[in-house]
């Protein structure tokens, strides 16, 4: 039987939710499946992927063949990296420990990018809000500007109209 590592749809239109699934490659999209593997939400900034990384090993070595969006997310949360270093262990190229330190300094600094994205996302977004912010302070301010004068030269001409009002008064 062949076996796919591929996404089946989920969530409501406009809002697609994957759950990342091992299924015979025959089933339908969003059909019978052998095992659920993880989560894939595209909605969010950086999106968020859950992943049983072992389960998704487990697959690749039994020969399940991922589609080309699994194989990318299967690839950035490093199970295609395990899989390498497992084949590598089995080899005697060296230990599992060695693996198993070389796949945690590489989740490690991948980690430190994610967040740095995470940082740099919501620095921008903070920078715009307070750009927004100065714009409409700005707009406001010229929005009483415009107002005021308007209301001095009624008050400049109440003046005139009663300084001519009191010399016709003085003139009789």
């Amino acid at each position: 039987m062949p076996v796919k590592i591929r996404l089946q749809r989920h969530g409501k239109k406009g809002k697609p939710f994957y759950w990342i699934v091992a299924a015979d490659s025959r089933a339908k999209r969003d059909g019978k499946y052998l095992e659920k593997l993880g989560t894939y939400n595209p909605n969010v900034n950086p999106a968020e992927i859950n992943l049983d990384v072992d389960g998704a090993v487990k697959w690749l070595h039994n020969g399940a063949q991922p589609t080309d969006t699994a194989r990318a997310i299967l690839s950035y949360k490093g199970v295609l990296l395990k899989k390498h270093l497992a084949g590598g262990v089995k080899k005697g190229a060296f230990t599992e420990e060695q693996a198993e330190e070389k796949f945690n300094a590489w989740l490690e600094e991948k980690a430190k990018a994610i967040e740095g994205k995470r940082d740099k996302l919501s620095d921008a977004k903070s920078k715009a809000d307070a750009e927004a912010l100065a714009a409409e302070k700005a707009v406001n301010e010229q929005r009483i500007a415009d107002a005021t004068p308007e209301v001095e030269e009624e008050e400049v001409a109440e003046e005139v109209e009663a300084t001519t009002q009191e010399a016709a008064k003085e003139e009789e």
